[in-house]
């Protein structure tokens, strides 16, 4: 009996892991993280539209999110929306015209820049490169960019 109840345990915290993480994008501006689920918080970071966070728990009208550099904290659920956006985290993040290191670049965007997941443009060959993903600039621009480049996957 032990051991079932403790493989039952094993089981649920594996599968626990394994869920791919949820992101969303701040859809408002300013948005205010706060240190507790209330307005009458301390007030930490304020955000601008279009900036990923992940999502950690929720509750009543609250959503407890990890921004790019690691802060922890709360937001209104009304100020998300259910949509990616990648944000840079490396100072330079090379983007190239194909899934490869060897391929000619694209463009270049520094740390913080928000970008856009082309899934749209994404052939289902490229879909299947592991490691990249294929983002567009609000120029317009696209290419592939290495996944540990961005924040918000």
């Amino acid at each position: 009996m032990f051991r079932y109840l403790l493989s039952l345990l094993l089981f649920g915290a594996l599968t626990a892991t394994a869920q791919a993480a949820e992101f969303q994008m701040i859809n408002s501006t300013p948005t205010i993280l706060y240190d507790a689920p209330s307005q009458k918080a301390r007030a930490l970071f304020l955000y601008g539209s279009g900036a990923p966070v992940e999502l950690i728990s929720a509750i009543e009208g609250w959503s407890k999110v990890r921004d790019a550099q690691g802060a922890v904290g709360w937001v209104e659920r009304s100020k998300l929306i259910d949509k990616r956006a990648l944000q840079v985290r490396v100072p330079l993040a090379q983007i190239r015209t194909q899934p490869s290191d060897d391929a000619p670049l694209a463009f270049e965007a520094e740390e913080n820049v928000l970008l856009e997941i082309n899934e749209a443009a994404t052939s289902p060959m490229t879909t299947l490169t592991p490691g990249w993903v294929r983002v567009r600039h609000r120029d317009g621009t696209a290419g592939y960019v290495r996944i540990g480049s961005i924040f918000g996957l």
